[in-house]
């Protein structure tokens, strides 16, 4: 199997710390995994707003590093804690940098993610043909 490990050199940190790949590419197929919006120390972002802003950067730096963009997105899911209370503003940051209406979407509304504070994640299915 054609198996690349994408790790940008923004992201060496949570790698070392939680060992495992930012994505995967095989063949022409990009795998990613749930980004968040944290600083590039780690930190989460408190504010709602910038806080999805920094998640989509942090998508596009992956998607970037895999020779891709928003515009390869096949599919996505999205994880959301407080889903119906921070929708819109989640909609409007992704408004502001992902095409509309490209992709496969699924919202998924969860209890917590995987540190105190986050409040969405999203992963995606990258196709660079």
């Amino acid at each position: 199997m054609d198996r690349e490990i994408i790790i940008p050199e923004e992201m060496r940190e949570i790698v070392s710390r939680a060992g495992y790949a930012p994505a995967v590419k095989v063949g022409d197929t990009i795998y990613v995994v749930g980004q968040v919006g944290r600083t590039k120390d780690l930190e989460v972002i408190e504010d709602p707003k910038e806080q999805f802003r920094a998640m989509w950067y942090n998508l596009q730096i992956v998607l970037e590093a895999a020779g891709c963009t928003f515009d390869h997105v096949v599919e996505m899911t999205s994880y959301h804690v407080n889903m119906s209370k921070h929708m819109d503003v989640f909609r409007d940051a992704k408004n502001e940098v992902f095409p509309k209406g490209t992709y496969a979407w699924t919202r998924i509304g969860v209890s917590e993610l995987a540190h105190p504070g986050l409040l969405a994640e999203v992963k995606c299915v990258a196709v660079k043909a």
